[in-house]
């Protein structure tokens, strides 16, 4: 029986995490306006009204996949993503430009990373493939 004092947006809201139909690891929601911006063609892609979801596995070959398990591969992005490339010189942070080895061996980086966040001109929401903040995926020290 439907809950008749919630709202219209909570009943149609996608849940916050998903499970990856390759690797049944859960991952979290990911805007439509991210996969648009790194997909290769994005005007061949056919987005329907679900949520969709970044997989982070660098063994996995999704990238994005959606909640009726239709997927998007790394083939098929405009973008390298670097949180599945084994390469030094793949990007940790979209924004700036700062690659996993940058990342490991000057802490400036970071700390460039930290201070352009707090001024808000970063535009991870778009250039990271995640969607989100790439301060997570710094090398811990």
């Amino acid at each position: 029986m439907p809950d008749c004092c919630a709202s219209s947006d909570s009943i149609n809201k996608p849940p916050k995490k998903h499970i990856c139909p390759i690797n049944r690891n859960a991952y979290s929601e990911v805007s439509i306006s991210t996969i648009m911006y790194h997909l290769n063609q994005p005007w061949k892609w056919n987005d329907k009204n679900q949520g969709y979801y970044f997989c982070d596995d660098p063994d996995c070959e999704v990238v994005y996949f959606g909640q009726d398990d239709s997927v998007i591969k790394k083939s098929e992005l405009r973008t390298t993503v670097g949180v599945k490339e084994k390469s030094q010189n793949s990007l940790v942070c979209y924004c700036f430009g700062i690659s996993k080895y940058e990342a490991a061996t000057n802490k400036k980086a970071k700390d460039f990373v930290k201070k352009q966040t707090r001024k808000q001109t970063c535009a991870c929401e778009s250039l990271n493939p995640s969607g989100k903040c790439c301060l997570k995926d710094f090398p811990k020290t």
